[in-house]
């Protein structure tokens, strides 16, 4: 057998609480009685109740002002307005202070079966509020579940990556040709760039996005550290705003811009003399960015033999297919100018 429904109820006639009880208890309901607001607001920290009923007028006081004060308590139960005022302004008061219904106080007695049936509609209307607040507290734990899990996933990828990194700057150093090291070098570049969006991921408070201005700086580090850039300099121009980007689209323009730099490198200014690499990153729109790699030395219009294996082009064209946007050569560019824009 199910417990009885609990229904504290306010008024300050006593005599109509207990003929409220009378007439509810054959139902399954179980009413208390108090005659104050203040009896009532300590029954309501002591004790649990399914429904709150209270009369409008009272002694000293009005139910209005009592109704935020239940509402503050915790696990406050839903309030039932009773007023036999005509004044529809009540009504929308009792309302807008927190009440979930109400009724109006006849002197002939129909408003209690009124009131039962504002409690059952109160109460369901409850379970429905808890269940969906228990529904979302589980959907924000589940989700931060897995974003913490992904993150630990971020780190151990990171960790890994920079364990082949290493591997291969190993293998590297053991190769006579030095064709064969110098790819091998660039592989070890490409694969730092990736090990890069994950070491920013799983530092990132949201691991959908990549800011992008942080992580190509930390990226152009990387490149000129594993370059050795020697007397030149790799400078790095951000844009003026925060850019995100997924990423999915953070990982391939991550790949682009050591292709680029590190071409940069190789072939812009011939022998060892000094000269400056720029990565610069800019907003096109509200919904677009652009990444430059621009240099003043030789420069390459895109078009014409290919320096070196031309592996690097290729990775740059499937790159930019994921993406979806094209590189582009700056013609009029003193040096060379790659850039690409790409939507953020």
């Amino acid at each position: 057998m199910s417990d009885p429904v609990r229904i504290l109820y306010l008024d300050d006639d006593a005599g109509l609480g207990v003929l409220l009880s009378r007439a509810l208890a054959p139902h399954g309901y179980s009413v208390e009685t108090v005659e104050t607001g203040e009896e009532a607001l300590a029954l309501l920290r002591e004790q649990t109740f399914d429904v709150v009923a209270m009369d409008h007028n009272l002694t000293n006081e009005v139910g209005l002002d009592l109704i935020p004060r239940m509402r503050a308590l915790p696990q406050a139960p839903p309030i039932v307005y009773v007023t036999g005022s005509d004044d529809v302004r009540v009504a929308v008061a009792a309302l807008k202070a927190g009440a979930v219904d109400y009724v109006w106080k006849d002197v002939q007695g129909h408003y209690r079966e009124l009131l039962r049936q504002a409690v059952d509609a109160a109460i369901a209307q409850e379970r429905l509020k808890r269940a969906s607040e228990e529904a979302q507290r589980e959907i924000a734990e589940a989700r931060d579940r897995a974003e913490a899990l992904l993150k630990e996933v971020n780190h151990r990828v990171a960790n890994s990556l920079a364990i082949v990194s290493s591997l291969v700057q190993m293998q590297a150093n053991l190769v006579a040709d030095p064709a064969a090291r110098e790819m091998m070098k660039d592989t070890q570049a490409r694969i730092s760039a990736i090990a890069s969006l994950h070491k920013r991921l799983y530092t990132s408070p949201d691991v959908r996005t990549v800011e992008i201005n942080a992580y190509l700086k930390s990226l152009a580090d990387e490149v000129a550290a594993g370059l050795n850039l020697g007397s030149r300099k790799l400078t790095f121009l951000p844009a003026e705003a925060e850019v995100n980007l997924a990423t999915d689209k953070a990982v391939s323009l991550g790949v682009i811009v050591t292709e680029l730099l590190t071409n940069a490198a190789k072939y812009a200014y011939p022998g060892t003399g000094p000269g400056e690499i720029r990565l610069r990153v800019g907003l096109v729109d509200q919904h677009h960015a652009q990444v430059a790699v621009e240099d003043d030395g030789v420069g390459w219009s895109g078009t014409g033999e290919i320096k070196g294996s031309g592996f690097g082009s290729r990775i740059i064209k499937a790159m930019t297919q994921t993406l979806q946007t094209e590189l582009r050569y700056d013609s009029s560019a003193k040096g060379t100018r790659a850039s690409l824009a790409f939507e953020v």
